[in-house]
């Protein structure tokens, strides 16, 4: 690389057959076609999320870049299943069906999230007559929240096609991980850093767990359909503080008490990420690079492997 690597979190997800990687410019989704080739979506982002007020506002820039990162990456995921599939000169990477997808993937989430434990806890509190202990009750709550989130990722994990996603989060991971040591970005480079990355995905859902708890303790447990409401409605603050919370870790890891208490974290990620082969960590980093020249970290020339086929960038949403 041309330059110290400059302090911005970048991040990613996995995808169909590939990665993406967003940077505060753009996003780039690299994906491995049946022809064994790596095709390339770049696009800009929105810059007044990533790189204007709401960047710099605590809790907003949690509460709007999370519902940007999930459309984005919504329709990332459904542009990379047409790529693996080789259809990818007739996708489009924008549109209803994404919205509509995250419409509905968003209510089934707080249904199964939010609702269903919210309704297990309630009927727990009146079959052992807690209803004077609701920080123990929304303890309860928080317990079988958790208990859906573990047992839906471990069910899910099971899966063959699951388990290659989850390959290839685990080089999203290392790619990351290798960029910000300052070290090579090569297949054989990258894969000696960890799978585990403090800013994943996964840490944050075990977060937003607790931080549930500690916010619906506040409202202590009113009326069954006041209580649904109140769990609804609170979702984006409990997102903004276990944002916040995120952040402020991944700034503070050489403090012994934040790498104490991100262990749990850490030890969640093994659910959703799996030890990538080279040509999976291949696919991360050739995402990672189209990033790194929007920001004008490296050259052009740097980016793609000879046999990378790059797709024409779309017009911004």
């Amino acid at each position: 690389m041309s330059s110290t690597p400059k302090q911005f979190s970048y991040g990613g997800q996995a995808v169909i057959e590939g990665v993406m990687m967003r940077g505060a410019h753009k996003f780039a989704v690299a994906v491995r076609n049946p022809k064994g080739e790596i095709v390339i979506h770049e696009q800009p982002i929105n810059a007044t999320v990533y790189r204007g007020w709401i960047a710099r506002t605590p809790f907003v820039r949690g509460i709007v870049g999370l519902w940007d990162a999930l459309g984005l990456g919504t329709r990332a995921l459904m542009w990379s299943a047409d790529v693996a599939l080789g259809e990818e000169e007739n996708v489009s990477f924008n549109g209803p069906l994404g919205y509509g997808t995250l419409a509905v993937s968003l209510l089934l989430s707080v249904g199964l999230f939010f609702i269903i434990p919210t309704a297990a806890a309630s009927g727990l509190e009146s079959l052992f007559g807690l209803e004077h202990t609701s920080f123990l009750v929304n303890l309860l709550e928080g317990v079988v929240r958790l208990l859906i989130v573990v047992g839906y990722i471990w069910l899910i994990g099971r899966m063959a096609d699951v388990k290659r996603l989850f390959g290839y989060h685990g080089a999203e991971h290392k790619t990351i991980n290798a960029y910000e040591a300052g070290a090579e970005l090569t297949p054989e480079v990258v894969q000696r850093y960890p799978i585990e990355h403090p800013r994943c995905g996964t840490a944050f859902l075990l977060t937003v767990v607790f931080v549930s708890v500690l916010v619906f303790s506040v409202f202590g447990r009113p009326e069954f359909i006041w209580l649904v409401i109140s769990r609804i409605l609170l979702v984006p603050v409990i997102a903004g503080i276990a944002y916040e919370f995120i952040r402020f870790t991944a700034r503070h890891m050489d403090s012994p008490i934040i790498r104490a208490i991100i262990i749990p974290n850490l030890a969640l990620q093994h659910l959703t990420t799996r030890q990538p082969d080279l040509t999976m960590i291949e696919v991360a980093i050739a995402a990672f690079k189209r990033v790194l020249v929007s920001e004008q970290i490296i050259a052009e020339e740097a980016t793609l492997a000879p046999e990378a086929a790059a797709v024409q960038p779309a017009a911004a949403d």
